[in-house]
């Protein structure tokens, strides 16, 4: 608790020992000196971590690390006739796995927790309370009933479902009367028609006067769940948020955050909506895209960084879009006021693209390449078993020398496991008939070649390797250098074709 009123009290406030000044950008986001960034990913556990949620955490994370900021994971579950099991997890299980964990999370605790909004119903009771007594709050006593015929009879009218604000102007004679009947009704916020103007930190200066298009929002559920607007509000408070980074979906609703925040007397939180991430053809990223989910990309072998780096390349918040960008570049680069408010469009046709450049990065690291010969060995081990005529190809000084020679022309290392690298594990089934249709010469070509490579003192390297060879097809009367490289190709790897032929001479 002492923590986390330390983080509170430091809002805002400039450092004395700091004599630097503010800089213009710096005041303008709220990161100036002395300031504790802190934000939150704030997911609803109804369903497993997709693209669109990682790059909601991902720019949030970018965010607080470029200003030695926490990362805060909180857990929206107030509505538990959605809630999905093991989602939870997912969530937290993907940002680990993506190399953005939270800092603070339902696993990890923290200073401000608990960071599920089901085990802080005591929190959004007192606040309801609170509005309740000046006035900011009153009870609903409508019945699910006429609500939907509200809703009904506004369809049909061709305008805006709204509620009609019934209860709002109930004298205390007739509350008492209800709650009598009913002593759990659901809470309205009474919106006020100044909704006040705010400048987002991504859309500017915007103001939405929500009461002439909305009725007064249901802020606690009947049940004594909160709604999301109070529960946001509530939480962003108390755990000292500095900044909130969300979708532009949310926008709208910023104007009946606001106006809670001064109903509650609390200084509101800098606001940046993020444009959204859609589809190449500009359609929404929908959950039932299956292939959208991180669990996906992760059983696929993709790498964490390609996908982080996808996500940022195809929209903004950087000078420039590269390929091949790491966390630690993206946060040295990123530039909240550089990002715009055009949608992003998300091309997974140039995913593999992304993998290879990050594939072919980690090859080239020394520690990061054992790990990755151990993956590779798992894999050929799951693929192959009991295929394997010689267990020698684990050995991790032939796996590594593979990864180096194919480093570049892979986009996945289940790309080594494919039928195509077969023949790099296991022996080709290669008929004699296959072998005598290419060449007639079948055995004097497998003679000399076997000479050549037995030759005592002959360390071949591959361009020796291409003139011997070449050497040895000129001595075959009748035989074209082609048929000889043909059969070689087919003999070792069942293939008609390969990228290399001296490179598989192992």
């Amino acid at each position: 608790m002492a923590a986390l009123l330390r983080i509170l009290l430091q809002r805002g406030r400039p450092s004395a020992a700091s004599g630097r000044p503010v800089g213009r950008r710096e005041a303008s986001l709220g990161t100036g000196p002395g300031v504790a960034v802190r934000v939150r990913f704030a997911p609803s556990p109804t369903g497993f971590l997709h693209l669109g949620g990682l790059r909601t955490a991902l720019y949030n994370y970018i965010f607080a690390k470029k200003y030695q900021g926490s990362f805060i994971l909180r857990l929206e579950d107030t509505d538990q006739t959605r809630f999905v099991p093991g989602a939870a997890e997912n969530i937290e299980d993907m940002l680990e796995w993506a190399g953005i964990p939270p800092d603070e999370s339902p696993r990890r605790g923290g200073p401000a927790g608990p960071y599920q909004q089901s085990q802080r119903l005591e929190l959004y009771a007192q606040a309801t309370e609170a509005l309740l007594k000046t006035g900011a709050a009153y009870p609903c006593f409508c019945s699910p009933q006429r609500l939907e015929l509200l809703k009904k009879e506004a369809l049909r009218n061709r305008q805006m479902p709204r509620y009609d604000n019934r209860c709002r102007n109930m004298s205390q004679e007739q509350v008492a009367q209800k709650l009598a009947k009913d002593p759990k009704p659901a809470i309205r916020f009474r919106l006020e028609q100044a909704a006040p103007a705010f400048e987002d930190l991504v859309y500017g200066w915007n103001r939405h006067d929500v009461a002439s298009v909305e009725g007064d929002p249901v802020i606690m559920k009947s049940d004594g769940f909160p709604t999301y607007h109070l529960a946001c509000v509530v939480d962003d408070h108390h755990m000292g948020i500095s900044h909130v980074l969300r979708g532009s979906e949310w926008l709208v609703s910023t104007a009946k955050h606001l106006l809670l925040y001064q109903a509650l007397g609390w200084q509101p939180p800098h606001f940046a909506h993020l444009p959204l991430l859609l589809n190449r053809d500009g359609s929404k990223l929908s959950k039932r895209q299956g292939d959208i989910f991180l669990e996906h990309f992760a059983a696929e072998g993709f790498l964490p960084d390609s996908l982080l780096d996808i996500i940022t390349n195809c929209g903004s918040g950087f000078a420039e879009n590269q390929m091949g960008r790491t966390l630690p570049e993206l946060i040295t680069q990123f530039n909240l006021t550089r990002v715009t408010s055009h949608s992003a469009l998300l091309d997974l046709e140039k995913l593999p693209e992304f993998n290879r450049l990050h594939l072919q990065r980690l090859v080239n690291n020394e520690s990061q390449r054992r790990q990755l010969v151990e993956k590779l060995q798992a894999l050929v081990e799951e693929a192959f078993g009991s295929q394997l005529q010689n267990r020698d190809v684990l050995n991790p000084i032939y796996v590594e020398r593979i990864l180096l020679l194919r480093q570049g022309h892979i986009c996945r290392l289940q790309d080594l496991v494919s039928p195509g690298y077969s023949y790099l594990w296991t022996r080709p089934a290669v008929g004699r008939a296959q072998l005598d249709a290419i060449s007639e010469k079948v055995d004097v070509i497998a003679k000399r070649v076997l000479g050549l490579l037995e030759r005592s003192g002959m360390s071949l390297t591959q361009d020796m390797l291409s003139g011997e060879l070449k050497k040895l097809s000129e001595g075959l009367e009748g035989t074209k250098h082609s048929n000889v490289m043909k059969l070689l190709r087919v003999a070792l790897s069942g293939q008609q074709a390969l990228s290399s032929m001296f490179k598989i001479q192992g």
